[in-house]
């Protein structure tokens, strides 16, 4: 029997799917909570230059407490953006709106691992409903 082994960034991949998967939905972790709005910004290393912007209301039924998005490098290994904490602060203050900027910790790509991180820019903006 053959079995595939992945690579670095499918692996961890694959741990940060099931880590989301485990979690609440938003509904259900902030029953307070009745919309929320994300609006990000996707930018080089340097955050000078802008690759795409991103605007869109989450379904708080289907959408999980755990809250990631993908890093903007495709050969991104071990990084990513995780606003979970974010949000969490947000709801236990019943902010209204929450921005910010998060700067990807991984790795540029596998044959950079341990050597040259990543550093894309993910800039923020969190619209909360209660």
């Amino acid at each position: 029997m053959y079995t595939h082994k992945l690579g670095p960034r499918a692996e961890y991949r694959e741990k940060q799917g099931v880590r989301v998967a485990a979690a609440p939905c938003l509904a259900e972790k902030y029953r307070k909570l009745k919309s929320l709005t994300v609006n990000v910004g996707y930018y080089a290393p340097t955050g000078t230059i802008k690759y795409r912007d991103l605007t869109y209301d989450v379904n708080l039924h289907h959408a999980k407490s755990v809250f990631r998005l993908d890093c903007a490098n495709d050969e991104c290994v071990q990084g990513d953006f995780d606003l979970t904490e974010e949000l969490a602060a947000a709801t236990a203050k019943r902010a209204k709106t929450v921005a910010g900027e998060l700067c990807c910790k991984g790795w540029q790509n596998k044959a950079s691992i341990k050597k040259i991180k990543c550093n894309h820019v993910l800039r923020y903006k969190l619209k909360l409903g209660y």
